[in-house]
């Protein structure tokens, strides 16, 4: 007798309990900015991962790295329901 425990988990495995929640989905879209900086950032590493970074580099990276902290500020700001104007905190 043959099991076909695999073939069920195959079958399962996309069902559609399985999808993300719409709850999921709003948290994925609010978080999008920030790991859009993060990716800016990670690339902005990787070009120099190779080399040594040149003062173009390391101006990319200041600049990945401040929009990556903007846009966690921003988030969390907007969790707390304040927002910050004028730069100060």
């Amino acid at each position: 007798m043959d099991h076909i425990v695999t073939v069920q988990d195959a079958v399962t495995a996309f069902a559609d309990f399985m999808e993300p929640t719409d709850a999921e989905l709003n948290a994925i879209e609010r978080e999008m900015p920030v790991i859009l900086a993060d990716v800016d950032l990670l690339d902005a590493h990787i070009v120099t991962l190779d080399r040594t970074p040149t003062e173009l580099d390391d101006r990319r990276i200041r600049r990945a790295r401040r929009r990556a902290l903007a846009a966690r500020v921003a988030l969390v700001n907007r969790a707390a329901g304040t927002s910050v104007h004028g730069g100060a905190a």
